[in-house]
């Protein structure tokens, strides 16, 4: 009798852990499907930093964004100002299975470097954000498990397929209510202590069909440093294609 009743509370257990991976996959595969069909995108930035007493530098940047549906997206990140910065650029192709291929444009050394795939989690240009926060959210990076719903809002735990992640574990909350959109991410290190936190605020609707938030607020928990990214503008009518996103281009910006 013990047995069977094991048997049946470990059916049980391994039921609701897949119910919980399956509905943690289709909010991240509802998120992809809303966003679909923007094509490409440029934006000006502001970038703010803040160490841990509050001292704060400004830079100026454009990210350049390109769609592509059968692989990740391609972006590309240009800085304008201040002058120890400017022309710094990155390019990032993100992939929906294996590594993304990055690349660095210095123009103090005239180089482009290759962004080696065991320095994803590296600073990006100083900042809070990682080189692998740069790359698309797309769902075959992760598996997935649902933890809760709360009024509109669904959590989701995301744990990177990449060996190299920075991260074990991503939690995502999502506003089901408006087109899925990621309203804070959670990252935690690779000893599972939280790390930092990303939250997006002031979102605006493009194209009666795209939400971009108008601000993306990186806090690290352990370093106690900020970084947020304020959004000047969005253009959906660029009409970018892939040849603006080569390594030739990041030297011509």
């Amino acid at each position: 009798m013990k047995n069977v009743l094991f048997t049946v509370v470990l059916s049980l257990a391994l039921y609701t852990v897949s119910q919980a991976q399956d509905r943690g996959l289709e909010i991240a595969q509802a998120a992809e499907k809303a966003d679909l069909g923007f094509k490409s995108s440029a934006s000006n930035l502001k970038m703010v930093l803040k160490n841990k007493n509050g001292q704060v530098s400004e830079r100026a940047l454009e990210v350049r964004t390109l769609e592509l549906v059968e692989d990740g997206d391609k972006s590309l990140i240009i800085f304008s100002s201040p002058k120890d910065v400017k022309g710094t650029s990155t390019l990032t192709f993100t992939h929906k299975n294996g590594p993304d291929d990055q690349w660095l444009y210095l123009p103090s050394i005239k180089r482009v470097k290759r962004i080696s795939s065991n320095n994803k989690s590296g600073p990006f240009v100083g900042s809070e954000f990682a080189y692998e926060d740069l790359s698309s959210q797309e769902v075959e990076k992760y598996t997935y498990k649902f933890l809760r719903e709360e009024n509109n809002y669904l959590v989701v735990e995301q744990y990177p397929v990449d060996p190299k992640s920075g991260y074990t574990r991503r939690v995502v909350t999502y506003n089901k209510d408006a087109g899925y959109r990621i309203e804070t991410i959670a990252f935690y290190d690779r000893k599972n202590a939280l790390l930092k936190t990303l939250t997006y605020s002031g979102y605006k609707l493009y194209k009666n069909n795209f939400w971009r938030a108008a601000k993306l607020n990186m806090v690290n928990h352990q370093s106690k440093k900020e970084t947020v990214l304020e959004f000047l503008n969005y253009d959906f009518d660029v009409n970018l294609t892939d040849d603006d996103f080569t390594q030739n281009a990041l030297r011509r910006n």
